[in-house]
């Protein structure tokens, strides 16, 4: 099993921060997981000044920065024609087995009350999708939903696909793996269900998971991919008709969100889909992928790789947050890298 001791030392050294800015720190992740109904540009500003907060020593230099993001809530005002939430799960039957009921430490980015949901962010009318994309950003959401969510599914919709931006409740943050993967399963099948309104090939769904997010892609496979239910993994769950759709997603992008080394993996039952990795070669997730690309490739897996010189990890999305030029430009090649494989992968479906 990974260590996620680590973690947990990490948000001991942030709790008095978090503390701090009480339920500003709320409001906040609230913008930045709704980022697509705020004007973009002041929604990157209130990024890069949270990330300053959160990633400071307490002191009165960062007491006048809460100050400061109070201010600039204050300000913010929603655009016009918001896109509204697409709950995944009818109240009362949410698949469940965590016993969640007290974040008054602020440790987690989602209150017990969370409700997984979609955001659809589509192509214009009269354009022709090649596929759909789930997106699913890493961590505990929040900011890093603006970048790796938000940013990336707007990069494929530039690229012609359909993106869904996917807010399920976060693997170890404080829920399971099975718990994170069973919503992006439920994602995925709202999409076939769907495909007609969408204009798209049911079977050319994809999954994009980044860093915490790959390993709800995985999730996913491990225990809904194929014939497996859901019902196999939460005995009380009620059946309904979505759970008639297949949830193996056509193709897996996992963005520097490969296993953790040793973490065990069965493969029976599942249907593993062919799956893209972009990692930069300064990320530890390096570690986590020479030991799981191996273990796929003996397991008859597709897989195609692609790492990236000098680059640390959590990078996609970043232009968004750097007034436009990457620190590290070489990452961005992910995108079309991408774009190529689902290209070639569609075509034979």
């Amino acid at each position: 099993m990974p260590d996620w001791s680590v973690f947990e030392e990490m948000w001991k050294k942030e709790e008095p921060v978090h503390r701090a800015m009480g339920p500003l720190k709320h409001r906040a992740i609230t913008v930045f997981e709704d980022c697509l109904n705020y004007p973009i540009p002041k929604v990157a500003e209130l990024v890069n000044l949270y990330r300053s907060i959160v990633w400071s020593p307490f002191n009165q230099e960062t007491q006048g920065k809460v100050e400061r993001l109070e201010a600039m809530l204050n300000a913010l005002e929603p655009v016009e024609d918001p896109i509204p939430r697409t709950y995944l799960w009818e109240e009362g039957n949410m698949p469940t087995e965590t016993k969640y009921t007290d974040n008054s430490n602020l440790r987690y980015n989602h209150n017990p009350d969370f409700k997984p949901y979609l955001y659809e962010m589509l192509l214009p009318e009269g354009e022709i999708p090649k596929g759909a994309v789930v997106f699913c950003a890493g961590g505990d959401h929040g900011d890093a939903n603006v970048l790796e969510g938000y940013q990336s599914a707007r990069d494929f919709n530039a690229m012609g696909y359909h993106s869904f931006l996917l807010l399920n409740r976060t693997n170890h943050n404080p829920w399971t793996q099975k718990e994170a993967g069973v919503d992006a399963a439920r994602a995925v099948r709202y999409v076939r269900n769907n495909a007609a309104r969408l204009g798209i090939d049911p079977k050319k769904v994809a999954f994009a998971g980044f860093s915490n997010g790959g390993i709800t892609g995985e999730g996913l496979i491990q225990y809904f991919s194929g014939k497996q239910r859901v019902k196999d993994s939460f005995p009380a769950y009620r059946p309904d008709e979505l759970d008639e759709l297949d949830a193996t997603p056509a193709a897996f992008l996992c963005v520097y969100g490969p296993r953790f080394v040793g973490e065990p993996f069965h493969y029976e039952n599942v249907v593993y889909p062919p799956t893209f990795f972009a990692v930069g070669r300064e990320d530890s997730a390096m570690d986590n992928l020479n030991a799981t690309v191996p273990d796929l490739l003996a397991h008859g897996v597709e897989v195609e790789v692609h790492t990236f010189a000098g680059v640390p990890h959590g990078q996609a999305g970043a232009p968004l947050v750097t007034g436009g030029k990457a620190k590290y430009p070489n990452f961005q090649l992910w995108l079309p890298l991408a774009d190529a494989f689902l290209e070639d992968l569609f075509q034979k479906l």
